[in-house]
């Protein structure tokens, strides 16, 4: 981030199971902050919220907002950190944006998901984003209804929004470069074949590869798409 600001702090699990509050410099919150948008711009399904990222990044905008009034007018300083400022808001709102999209297009798994995800796994849903997924679903069922349902037989009055929406296909193809070095990776056999066989990630290397293959990895931060 080219322009100084105060540092982010977010929070993430321990080893045990806790939260730590972690200190985050402006380089590397913006870092965290791009890894995020590409990894749900390219992933098939709606990833883990990061909501501490987004209020991190929202409260260093303004910080640096605030520089920009008390810096000298005339000042090159001060366009140069303007255009980083736009940068900034644009990735924030592309990735927003894509997550809406994503809960639009798929919010009766998204809600499964949700509702059925166990006590400590981190939520793919923001408390913002569960209202807006939530009233989607009930505007959606109660116009189905109204439009459609209420003027057919007794017996077809009723829809399963669940089996009626596609679920995200897990099974397409991903591009990602490897961050952390993996080993002994599972890949899932093609149709033709009825055999197993693994491989290794290095360091940097970049694969095209089935995205329910690596999904853990992705949320892992082990590897980013691209």
């Amino acid at each position: 981030m080219a322009a100084a600001g105060a540092e982010g702090r977010a929070e993430e699990e321990d080893s045990d199971g806790g939260s730590e509050e972690l200190v985050l410099t402006p380089a590397e919150l913006l870092r965290r902050l791009e890894q995020a948008w590409l990894n749900e711009k390219f992933a098939p399904e709606l990833l883990e919220s990061k909501p501490e990222i987004i209020e991190c990044v929202v409260e260093q905008l303004d910080h640096m907002e605030a520089n920009l009034k008390r810096a000298k007018r005339g000042d090159l300083k001060v366009s140069i950190h303007r255009m980083e400022i736009e940068r900034i808001r644009y990735v924030l709102s592309s990735y927003l944006r894509c997550r809406l999209v994503k809960i639009e297009k798929f919010f009766p798994h998204v809600l499964e998901k949700e509702k059925s995800r166990s006590e400590g796994e981190p939520s793919i849903l923001s408390p913002e984003e569960f209202a807006f997924a939530t009233e989607y679903m009930a505007n959606t069922e109660t116009y189905l209804k109204n439009v459609a349902l209420k003027h057919m037989p007794p017996n077809l009055q009723k829809v399963s929004l669940l089996k009626s929406v596609p679920k995200p296909n897990l099974d397409s193809f991903v591009f990602l470069r490897v961050l952390e070095p993996q080993e002994n990776i599972l890949v899932d056999p093609d149709m033709d074949e009825q055999r197993e066989y693994t491989i290794d990630l290095e360091l940097g290397s970049q694969h095209l590869i089935r995205y329910r293959t690596i999904a853990p990895l992705v949320a892992s931060g082990a590897v980013q798409l691209i």
